[in-house]
């Protein structure tokens, strides 16, 4: 235990403030991130569902157009798009939290005449299977994107939460069980030390008053 002072009870009191003001801080981060991760959280669960609903259509439109075009032109068409789609990962930061970013240098939808075919030739499915296709990984980056915030969100709400609870139910109670068992010693030295004086006292004033010579 702590030595029983006046030096260290303010010590243990500024200590205690300290650590409920840091209390305070850690409650308003872990509130901002949550509002973050709730911003985000909408986002990556509407793109995953569209995800699974373009991801069926991509596949019917792709069994027509092999139906209709056959695996050779497929192919072919597919050797005749293919180019270079250059990623960045960058990092960024909320609330000092540090996570990784997407960024892509072009878009993966094209338009008709950017593909390096001519679609006057092909079917309306192979055209749509394609715009799919290209949808498709347009909404995989956005999730790999939103995967990875949330995902350090998520890890640093929950290191928050861990943090605030050990102040909250262990750190700070122990401050102030120590202050009150110093401030109470102190006060208790301080009733002694009182009583002591006052019978002191008494003592004096009576030893004093059997000196005093008696008037007749």
């Amino acid at each position: 235990m702590i030595h029983p002072t006046r030096t260290n009870l303010l010590l243990l009191k500024d200590k205690s403030r300290s650590v409920a003001n840091s209390i305070a801080i850690l409650k308003a981060r872990k509130q901002a991130l949550i509002k973050e991760f709730l911003a985000a959280t909408l986002p990556f669960l509407r793109s995953r569902e569209d995800i699974r609903q373009s991801y069926g259509k991509a596949l019917r439109e792709l069994a027509l157009t092999l139906g209709h075009e056959g695996k050779d032109t497929v192919r072919s068409i597919v050797v005749a798009t293919e180019r270079e789609f250059g990623i960045d990962v960058i990092e960024k930061s909320i609330w000092g939290l540090r996570y990784k970013d997407i960024v892509f240098h072009d878009t993966p939808v094209r338009s008709p005449d950017k593909r390096g075919y001519d679609e006057r030739g092909t079917t309306p499915h192979l055209e749509e299977g394609t715009i799919l296709f290209e949808k498709l990984l347009e909404s995989m980056l956005h999730i790999a994107e939103y995967e990875s915030k949330l995902k350090r969100l998520g890890e640093e709400i929950l290191r928050t939460t861990r943090r605030i609870k050990v102040l909250e139910e262990m750190v700070l109670p122990g401050l102030k069980s120590q202050i009150r068992s110093i401030a109470q010693y102190i006060s208790e030295r301080e009733r002694e030390s009182f009583y002591r004086l006052k019978r002191v006292k008494n003592i004096l004033t009576a030893a004093k008053e059997r000196t005093q010579p008696v008037n007749v």
